[in-house]
């Protein structure tokens, strides 16, 4: 597996928004707000909701360690707080360990938080997306070596946010998976429950045969709504996927 560069990023730039980048230790978001609303108070407020998140996060894992390693689904201490708790549900949803949702969970959170500051936010954790928004968007495919990369997108309608859009791959990044797929992209109201089903579901592709029953697998779990599965020339879609050239 190989580690890319943040290049991707141009992938769901919108010029129209004001792009931003957010670091609290290994927590590295990519933000866009209305143009206009960014200001260094707006900054470190966002900031600070990102510390904090982190910290709750460490704090629970002194008292949980399991929930850290775990590679099944795990049952939250009963004052586990509300993140941990989302985590934990969506992880059984998809069949895998709560971390495997993490990304997308703070994408969902810190996204939820600006929502309060800004009518458009777009906010990815590495290649994890929550996005909403007041027209449609256009958001390119980051998928590795395979001749789809960078040159097929999805449409999102306005209508279709908040919604959380997340990958998987096998083939691309630091993340433990345990299949070969490219690119596994998950649409679903939850960036949450996107970001696990699209781990469960990259783990099941081994080979080019697997994209079928790996997308089938996805759309089977409740609140999924969209699925993109490739690997190298071949490709898998269904649900409330619209595709286009980039």
């Amino acid at each position: 597996m190989k580690y890319e560069e943040r290049t991707y990023r141009n992938l769901h730039k919108q010029d129209d928004l004001e792009h931003f980048r957010l670091v609290v230790e290994e927590t590295d978001l990519d933000i866009a707000v209305t143009k206009g609303v960014l200001t260094s108070e707006l900054y470190e407020k966002a900031r600070g909701y990102v510390q904090d998140r982190r910290e709750e996060l460490k704090e629970y894992i002194k008292r949980d360690p399991v929930f850290a390693k775990t590679l099944q689904p795990h049952n939250p201490l009963e004052d586990a707080p509300e993140l941990v708790a989302k985590m934990c549900i969506r992880a059984l949803q998809a069949g895998v360990g709560p971390m495997a949702a993490v990304a997308g969970a703070l994408a969902e959170v810190v996204g939820l938080f600006l929502l309060d500051y800004s009518g458009d936010v777009i906010v990815e954790n590495g290649g994890d997306i929550w996005l909403k928004s007041d027209k449609d968007r256009k958001i390119g495919i980051f998928a590795g070596d395979s001749p789809f990369s960078c040159r097929i997108g999805m449409e999102i309608k306005n209508a279709q946010t908040p919604l959380g859009i997340c990958t998987s791959s096998g083939t691309v990044g630091h993340s433990l998976s345990f299949g070969r797929a490219d690119a596994v992209v998950v649409l679903s109201p939850s960036a949450v429950l996107a970001d696990a089903v699209a781990t469960s579901a990259c783990n099941r592709i081994k080979t080019q045969h697997d994209l079928e029953g790996a997308v089938d697998f996805a759309l089977a779990v409740p609140g999924i709504i969209g699925v993109v599965a490739i690997m190298g020339d071949k490709l898998a879609a269904r649900g409330e996927v619209e595709l286009y050239p980039v």
